[in-house]
């Protein structure tokens, strides 16, 4: 990054630590989702998750597509009567209001984004243990056949989109949003995400989108998070 590039991203920065992005819901620590003083910063290093995604697609998928999100966003409700509300108030309040289709793109998929990042972890995936497990037995008779439909649902989504792991009243059930969209306007709690947008996975599986999400769901998936955003339900 040359000196140019760096006062650029340096003034960006400050000026969506501006913008109260906090208050976002089903966050481990205050902030870690939706505070825009943590954006900067990844849940981990560009090369934490390899060999599973490469520092390559990180940098990329972090820092241009999340980064032009925030930066959308920021300039999008500048001088407006969403400029100082929460996130979540930003999504919900643009969402479906066809002048505000822009606005409600970017600040979902900065919010879908936030939450993906903390999805994953290294040495992650495999089976989890506790409240979670016992929640998704309940909901999906066993563990394995979570996992078949989470792949099938992650698989399946066609073109661009999402596959979530949501708290629905007392049950848990797998859904899919196309583009942008979040079960934040649909009355859900997100529990846990992948991204199955080409470029979370293109440099590194091209079109092999099945051998992404077996790596996700093998050696990826943040369990702990999960849990932790469960507990936060209720």
């Amino acid at each position: 990054m040359d000196r140019r590039d760096f006062l650029k991203t340096s003034l960006q920065l400050s000026a969506l630590a501006m913008i109260q992005l906090s208050g976002i819901g089903c966050s481990v620590q205050p902030g870690s989702i939706g505070s825009a003083s943590d954006l900067p910063a990844l849940p981990y290093a560009n090369n934490a998750l390899e060999p599973s995604i490469s520092a390559r697609t990180l940098e990329f998928h972090y820092g241009k597509h999340h980064q032009g999100y925030a930066a959308n966003t920021l300039k999008l409700i500048a001088g407006t009567n969403l400029e100082r509300l929460p996130l979540t108030a930003i999504i919900q309040k643009s969402h479906g209001v066809k002048e505000l289709s822009a606005t409600y793109n970017n600040a979902a998929q900065l919010y879908n984004h936030n939450f993906y990042w903390q999805s994953m972890k290294s040495n992650g995936g495999g089976k989890p243990q506790g409240r979670i497990l016992q929640a998704i037995e309940q909901s999906f008779r066993d563990f394995s056949a979570f996992v078949k439909i989470f792949t099938e649902s992650a698989t399946t989504q066609f073109g661009s989109g999402w596959a979530w792991l949501v708290k629905d009243g007392n049950h848990l059930k797998v859904i899919n949003t196309g583009n942008a969209d979040t079960p934040l306007t649909m009355g859900l709690i997100p529990l846990l995400t992948i991204d199955v947008w080409e470029h979370a996975y293109y440099l590194d599986y091209q079109n092999r989108r099945a051998d992404y999400i077996a790596a996700f769901m093998d050696h990826l998936v943040n369990w702990e998070f999960a849990g932790k955003n469960m507990e936060l339900a209720g």
